[in-house]
């Protein structure tokens, strides 16, 4: 080789040396959050000997605060959490319809639907953050409720704007500026916030109070209780008192299943990731896909067949257990898989007017924010919550000073017709009173050797899946550290539309390769917002995403 060619060689690995980011290190423990604030209120809790559902709720009442477009009070999610005595628990508090809901709430007089199941009073689902949080704290938590509330309300009186959130206020004024309260809390009534202005939100500071004192009772049974029916009431939204009052956190088991020897416990029911990944690994485990390489077409094109395939079986078979029976194993039946896998062509897509859902005849009994979390005695916690779209349903309830979801889009309005993330979805998912809807939320924990290997999760509506399935493929199959494997660019398919849509950095070529073998490529901004820890060598490996402006810290 010449000199001149060894120079080049060394300044192109010094540029790439620069340009890629390295993972957070921590000996002791970690919090990967997507807002650094929330991040440091979770480390502060381990630091002062809090465990990793100490953080979490902290972590979770402070993002309420300080990341407005998907942090919450007034949504619903999931927890994951694994003891370091591998004692697993799953905590559904997913939101679920209020009781006067009615499969058809959302078509005008001709059958067409309104928007009115993604924005206004209208949209929004019975909250179940206060009551999940709780509830995981009553079983697992060490530290006083009270004080894990501090530290959010003391932001709620206020904290400094970062440059991320006053665009992201900019970019929905114009769902914010039709809501009153939103519009003075969130907009300053048009006088935009900028990079360093202190947001304050003396009522979200006043509800937090209420709730550090009375617990998620205050909640659903109290004067916030009160409040946020009567505002329903005088607005024509549906949560009633009653409604509130009977709301449930409910324990499942969590999913688990295996890929080339690692465990993978993840979501179950009501969620459709935990599925929707084991399914996918299922299809990919004994297919030597990962033999073209990363970001190879040929690999790309395999993996997006099995994302086509899983996203078929969502549309028809997934929902909310307790009002549909859902055919866990079948779907997950190894003969099936390999039925859907001999399927796939290596030269050439399936058009997904030829993918129909797997047939059974024996059934069995969307905005969002994620993070992972690791104590220093080896404990994990997974939680991903949401109140759907960003900034939910664009109401801010006055005198309360909370955002509402916009939930119940994630039901199938109309069976049949996409939602806002273009999900085609089935009868099965369909309008019920009481019913939680089907949901994308996929917190995922990885054991190797029956030890944690990895905790991770995101955001991204129907994106989060795949979002959560290419990482750990990334770390799994191609050997990347947790912060390449959430760096790399990443692509989504979700059947219908029938359409391959890829993150920027996919080189020309390649796309061209993706198009010969007949996929229609559509460019998105991003699949997901992965948060992930990674244990490597005696430390944790924190991965936050540079799509986002989140944070890994811990010490």
């Amino acid at each position: 080789m010449s000199r001149t060619c060894k120079v080049l060689l060394l300044l192109l690995a010094l540029v790439s040396g620069l340009a890629a980011r390295h993972p957070v290190r921590e000996r002791k423990a970690i919090v990967v959050a997507q807002e650094p604030h929330a991040t440091e209120v979770g480390v502060d809790v381990l630091r002062a000997g809090g465990n990793a559902v100490d953080a979490a709720v902290a972590v979770a009442f402070a993002l309420a605060v300080t990341y407005p477009v998907a942090g919450n009070l007034g949504g619903g999610g999931f927890l994951l959490y694994r003891s370091a005595q591998g004692e697993t628990e799953f905590f559904d508090f997913r939101e679920r319809a209020p009781a006067a809901a009615s499969r058809d709430m959302y078509l005008d007089s001709s059958g067409n639907l309104t928007r009115e199941s993604m924005i206004g009073w209208k949209a929004a689902a019975v909250p179940g953050t206060v009551h999940g949080l709780e509830t995981a704290h009553k079983k697992y938590g060490s530290k006083p409720w009270a004080s894990l509330l501090a530290p959010a309300i003391k932001l709620a009186y206020g904290f400094p704007v970062s440059y991320a959130l006053a665009e992201s206020l900019r970019f929905s004024a114009k769902l914010l500026d039709r809501f009153p309260e939103s519009r003075r809390i969130f907009l300053r009534d048009g006088k935009y916030f900028e990079p360093g202005d202190k947001l304050v939100q003396p009522e979200l500071a006043r509800t937090l109070q209420r709730l550090a004192r009375g617990g998620a009772k205050e909640f659903y049974e109290g004067e916030t209780a009160r409040k946020l029916a009567a505002e329903m009431k005088a607005n024509g939204g549906l949560i009633t008192q009653e409604d509130l009052r009977n709301y449930r956190t409910v324990m499942r088991r969590p999913l688990e299943g295996s890929y080339k020897g690692y465990q993978i416990l993840t979501a179950p029911p009501p969620s459709s990731g935990g599925v929707g990944i084991l399914q996918m690994m299922g299809m990919l485990e004994p297919s030597g896909y990962e033999k073209y390489g990363a970001g190879s077409a040929a690999a790309i094109h395999f993996v997006a067949e099995t994302m086509r395939r899983y996203y078929a079986d969502r549309s028809e078979h997934l929902a909310d257990p307790d009002f549909h029976p859902v055919p866990l194993s079948a779907l997950l039946n190894p003969q099936y898989l390999a039925k859907r896998r001999a399927s796939i062509r290596p030269d050439r897509a399936t058009p997904s007017d030829e993918v129909k859902a797997g047939d059974f005849h024996l059934p069995e009994s969307a905005e969002t924010t994620h993070f992972s979390i690791v104590d220093p005695a080896g404990n994990a916690v997974a939680l991903t919550y949401t109140i759907n779209g960003g900034y939910g349903n664009g109401v801010t309830v006055p005198g309360l000073g909370f955002l509402l979801n916009n939930e119940m889009d994630d039901f199938a309005a109309k069976p049949g017709v996409p939602n806002m993330f273009g999900l085609v979805q089935g009868e099965a998912n369909a309008i019920q009173p009481y019913k939680r809807p089907l949901s994308s939320m996929t917190p995922t924990i990885v054991l190797k050797d029956g030890k944690l290997f990895m905790v991770v999760g995101a955001p991204g509506g129907s994106r989060i899946i795949t979002g959560v399935l290419q990482v750990i493929l990334n770390v799994i199959d191609f050997g990347m550290n947790v912060q390449e494997a959430i760096d790399a660019p990443r692509f989504h398919h979700q059947w219908r539309p029938d359409q391959l849509s890829l993150e920027s950095g996919f080189s020309p070529d390649t796309i061209e390769l993706l198009k010969q073998r007949g996929h229609q490529i559509r460019s998105i901004p991003n699949v997901a917002l992965v948060e992930a820890i990674v244990v490597e060598n005696g430390f944790l490996a924190g991965g936050s995403d540079r799509r986002a402006h989140g944070k890994a810290a811990g010490f």
